[in-house]
């Protein structure tokens, strides 16, 4: 297995988060901004911020809480002229320890199993980004303008040719009687 290192990396070791909260910022610089919006196919990421807060729940997990806000553009799916968009998302997400089964709760927060000893919180804010991202952003009064069937030729339509009656042998059947 290659490890690739993601393009927004900010590590903490697990020791650094204790009962006690712990408050952590994030900013992506430009260089991580490029990188992500290549990584995600749009045009551009002009701003990633996240304020987290941290606490070691009973069982070693680490609980992260706190706000996502971006600044990005996007392609018009119709137009494919560019369409800014301003994010703001919650962050709720738990940290398993290495070895932990994640918990089958449909409500609580998206579970990260880890490896080692360090928790990658700069890829689990881009990965957030990614799921906030409009997957359909359209300029404002951009139609999807469909392609019209060409017009009948000056004869006109087709007629479907008149279906025999099912019943006209029986009734000729019938009348010879």
């Amino acid at each position: 297995m290659t490890d690739i290192a993601p393009e927004f990396s900010r590590t903490l070791p697990w020791g650094a988060v204790s009962r006690k909260e712990k408050r952590e910022e994030l900013e992506a610089t430009e260089a991580e901004r490029a990188a992500l919006a290549a990584r995600f196919g749009i045009l551009e990421v002009s701003s990633l911020r996240a304020s987290l807060r941290l606490r070691q729940e009973a069982g070693g997990a680490v609980r992260v809480r706190g706000h996502l806000t971006a600044d990005v553009v996007q392609a018009c799916v119709v137009t494919l002229e560019p369409v800014p968009q301003h994010i703001e998302e919650p962050v709720d997400l738990r940290f398993l320890p290495e070895g932990a089964e994640p918990e089958d709760e449909p409500d609580g927060p998206d579970e990260i199993l880890t490896e080692g000893e360090v928790l990658e919180l700069g890829e689990a804010v881009a990965e957030q980004l990614s799921l906030a991202l409009d997957p359909y952003p359209r300029v404002p009064g951009a139609q999807l303008e469909l392609p019209q069937e060409e017009e009948e030729e000056e004869e006109g339509p087709e007629e479907e040719p008149a279906r025999p009656n099912p019943f006209a042998k029986l009734a000729a059947l019938k009348g010879k009687q």
